[in-house]
């Protein structure tokens, strides 16, 4: 997964005409520490897209305009537009994710 360092670098990768996945976490979220235990394995199920991670407390006005309100959370760009939104909630499990991202990525 890589690390987006910038609002410009968010705003040029969601511009991508394929589906790119980003993560929103926080360095203290015990939730994203759980997901990151989780996550490896799902990253190599789909290899086949682009994942990214940006910490939402580094960029609260992207989290902000995405309505990304509570972490960790799992978006889905393509050509500039949100298809998809995993909110935290919802991503405590490997089942859980697995299952958002075969509705919601081709």
């Amino acid at each position: 997964m890589k690390k987006i360092t910038s609002t410009e670098q968010f705003n040029e990768i969601i511009q991508s005409d394929k589906e790119v996945i980003v993560k929103f976490f926080a360095t203290w979220c015990p939730d994203c520490t759980r997901m990151d235990m989780f996550i490896p394995d799902i990253l190599e199920a789909y290899a086949h897209h682009e994942w990214f991670e940006i910490n939402k407390d580094d960029f609260p006005e992207l989290a902000e305009t995405y309505q990304v309100m509570g972490i960790p959370s799992l978006l889905i760009f393509k050509n500039g537009e949100k298809t998809g939104h995993l909110h935290s909630a919802n991503a405590k499990s490997p089942e859980e994710v697995t299952e958002f991202l075969q509705e919601h990525v081709s």
